[in-house]
């Protein structure tokens, strides 16, 4: 079966869905149109800021070198990551692998609120059945494996397998899984230097004692191995919360004709322009962003890149006002690559603090404030050894890591930051007047 014709829909209440538009093939099947229905421009709201409510039908970039696929404005966010492509192409084996294919056969609980349906009358989109739960979890290990080493698969273990969907992150094995009724993303490591899914727990809880915002995580016990849970933080309460990755929401307020910046200061100065106002949470926002940016220079995690951010539309009605939302996928690259898949500040990816305050301004920070944020975190980071070793990271591991986390280059950069080179300079006292009365 091919479809060159789909439909979207709006699944923010999975009882009620709401047809949002057409999607369309286009640009020699190397992109996807959105043309909105009539219902939604009467009722809907913008999908993203390049997605306005007009009657047009939008298109994706007119360039796309290579092998390069989208999906025009937040419909992109909706197609499946790396990992999820190849489970399609194991699990269903569609004759034609277009970016169509690879919408509808992501399935139901995709990242974020959207929906992709065959019909525009009801939302019928491709049939699954209930996620795996723990207990299936080491059956699901065995699939990944055989997925990655290429063997085929027996009905039984497609069924499994195209149960956990495809949501947002790269190109690692994952699968969704049911953990006392609620969604979680199971990540499966294989092959790598350190235990990651600890590694990866171990950073995300010291992401927190920095004060950072983090999806919850947990360890799950494999045979000779383990896994890493993270809890969905775009479902609540039986709700989905419609979600843009940062390079989507970021392309999305560039102008047409120009070339967006992939970084963290253009991403802090659009949740400061439409991010949540109420209590100033978008200058809490950006200045997380900011404590985050350093956090990731500092325990070498380079792999920063436009999808492992993401944006929580949460009130959409409401000029779709946007929330960070909590951090995942952090742990250390052990590259020590010396710079970041996203741009830091005036010296692009450079994993350095004096680029990371270089434009402190843009996260809504004077230097001296946005100094402060810096020896915080350092403060925190500087206890990582201990902290991984309280999680359970074996020394062997720890040791391995500290060759870039306190390796020459970063450690110095957390003993040499000097706070007091950003002090606001003190102000002049005011002369008195003349003319002021005794």
């Amino acid at each position: 079966m091919r479809w060159d014709d789909l439909h979207l829909w709006y699944l923010g209440d999975p009882s009620t869905p709401a047809y949002v538009g057409a999607l369309r093939l286009v640009a020699n099947g190397k992109g996807v149109s959105l043309r909105y229905g009539a219902s939604w421009l009467a009722d809907g709201f913008a999908l993203s800021e390049d997605l306005p409510l007009r009657d047009i039908e939008f298109l994706p970039p007119g360039r796309l070198a290579g092998d390069s696929q989208r999906a025009v404005g937040a419909v992109d966010d909706a197609r499946p990551d790396r990992w999820g492509e190849k489970v399609i192409r194991f699990a269903d084996r569609p004759k034609r692998l277009s970016l169509m294919e690879f919408l509808y056969y992501a399935g139901d609980d995709r990242f974020g609120a959207l929906g992709v349906s065959a019909s525009a009358t009801a939302y019928e989109p491709r049939p699954g059945g209930p996620l795996p739960r723990l207990d299936d979890v080491q059956a699901l290990s065995e699939v990944v494996a055989k997925i990655e080493g290429s063997e085929p698969l027996s009905a039984i273990e497609a069924r499994l397998i195209a149960g956990g969907g495809s949501p947002l992150g790269g190109a690692k094995p994952k699968a969704l899984i049911d953990i006392g009724g609620e969604q979680w993303v199971i990540k499966f490591y294989s092959g790598e230097p350190v235990d990651s899914p600890l590694v990866e727990h171990a950073t995300m809880t010291l992401a927190a004692r920095a004060g950072i915002t983090v999806a919850e995580t947990r360890i799950v016990p494999l045979a000779g191995a383990s896994a890493i849970a993270i809890r969905r933080f775009d479902r609540r309460d039986g709700r989905r919360i419609h979600s843009l990755s940062a390079g989507t929401a970021i392309r999305a307020a560039t102008p047409s004709g120009m070339e967006p910046e992939m970084g963290y200061p253009e991403l802090a100065r659009l949740l400061r322009r439409i991010g949540l106002a109420r209590d100033g949470i978008n200058q809490q926002d950006a200045r997380e962003l900011f404590r985050r940016m350093v956090f990731n220079i500092l325990v070498d995690n380079t792999d920063d890149h436009e999808k492992n951010h993401a944006l929580l539309v949460v009130s959409p009605h409401e000029h779709g006002r946007l929330r960070l939302a909590p951090a995942y996928d952090l742990l250390p690259t052990h590259s020590g690559q010396g710079y970041q898949e996203f741009v830091c500040g005036a010296r692009g990816q450079e994993s350095s603090l004096e680029n990371a305050m270089s434009q402190c301004e843009a996260f809504g920070l004077q230097p001296e404030e946005a100094a402060g944020e810096v020896v915080a975190v350092i403060e925190v980071v500087n206890g990582w050894r201990q902290h991984f070793a309280e999680v359970g990271v074996t020394v062997r591991d720890i040791d391995l890591l500290a060759e870039s986390v306190d390796g020459e280059a970063l450690r110095t950069q957390r003993d040499r930051f000097d706070p007091s080179r950003h002090a606001s300079p003190a102000r002049r006292a005011r002369r008195p007047s003349p003319f002021r009365r005794a």
